[in-house]
């Protein structure tokens, strides 16, 4: 279990926030990650954001294979950029079957394809949220340098653009920088 605190407090300093496909979260200027369950909003938090890692759905064993071969850690030292994407999926996603949902998100979309590309680059974590009656399903962590932004915007753009993200009804792009003095 992780829970996203946004709020005055935290590493992460919240640089820019987008709300791309519906409602926005309350304004916050700083993001801790916190791996456990947070219950209550701690003072000064104007939102929690929860989910769970789990086993890699919608991928093949080969697929899953070579993300572990190219996936970087978190917490790198020079990952001092992060962006926390929390989305949700419409009732028609939910409603398809599960090889449906495959086909859509690799066959057609290319999501690990994609991915692929920019690892190691971006190093990334899935955080479930659906079945933990959260605002969103996935919240979506990546940390990436400086040097990598561009390659984490194409990535954005990639996926956004994607047969897969007609399915999406909120989304909002959290941009961060993780402070040295932080």
């Amino acid at each position: 279990m992780f829970t996203f605190v946004g709020g005055v407090t935290g590493e992460w300093r919240i640089v820019r926030t987008d709300s791309v496909l519906g409602e926005p979260l309350p304004k916050a200027s700083r993001v801790e990650v916190v791996n456990s369950l947070v219950a209550s909003p701690p003072q000064g938090a104007l939102w929690l954001l929860r989910g769970v890692t789990s086993n890699e759905r919608y991928v093949t064993r080969g697929e899953r294979e070579l993300l572990v071969a190219k996936q970087p850690a978190l917490g790198r030292p020079e990952a001092v950029h992060a962006a926390l994407i929390p989305i949700r999926k419409s009732a028609a996603w939910w409603e398809l079957t599960q090889d449906e949902r495959r086909e859509i998100f690799e066959t057609r979309s290319e999501h690990i394809t994609t991915g692929l590309r920019y690892l190691p680059a971006v190093a990334r974590r899935l955080h479930h949220s659906r079945d933990l009656d959260e605002p969103f399903d996935f919240l979506t962590w990546f940390e990436y340098s400086p040097e990598q932004s561009a390659a984490f915007e194409e990535l954005v753009v990639s996926l956004r653009t994607s047969e897969e993200w007609k399915y999406v009804d909120r989304e909002v792009d959290i941009r961060l920088v993780r402070d040295a003095a932080a």
